[in-house]
């Protein structure tokens, strides 16, 4: 029996990212829906939690690195990645509560793969 679609929400400021990401997010298959800050996010969250989430780091109100904090506490069955162009690599730095990383403006195919991996593993 296929796996069901993976519920994905994207969280980030700039319009023309959270729509691009979004359509084709949705057109491979994964049920999208979308926030343009951290609060906006944590009012989707009451409705419906995601299997993974996508956040940008750098955002006004509320930054994705105090999103990712509340989120680890209060949803710690959520897969987390951090999105930015500040830092390099797939794995998380230190400091930021997400399970991987993935970088603003690198091919979609990698984050595609980073999703397909957190999939994979169980949240202990």
């Amino acid at each position: 029996m296929p796996e069901p679609p993976a519920r994905l929400l994207i969280v980030d400021d700039e319009p023309s990212i959270r729509t691009s990401m979004s359509h084709v997010l949705v057109e491979i298959g994964y049920r999208v829906w979308v926030a343009e800050d951290g609060f906006a996010a944590l009012l989707q969250l009451r409705k419906e939690i995601p299997d993974i989430l996508v956040c940008d780091l750098n955002m006004p109100g509320m930054s994705g690195f105090e999103f990712l904090s509340v989120v680890r506490r209060r949803f710690p069955m959520i897969r987390t990645i951090a999105m930015s162009g500040a830092f390099l690599g797939d794995e998380a730095p230190s400091g930021i509560a997400a399970d991987a990383l993935y970088q603003k403006g690198s091919s979609l195919g990698s984050l595609l793969r980073i999703m397909e991996c957190l999939r994979g593993l169980e949240r202990t």
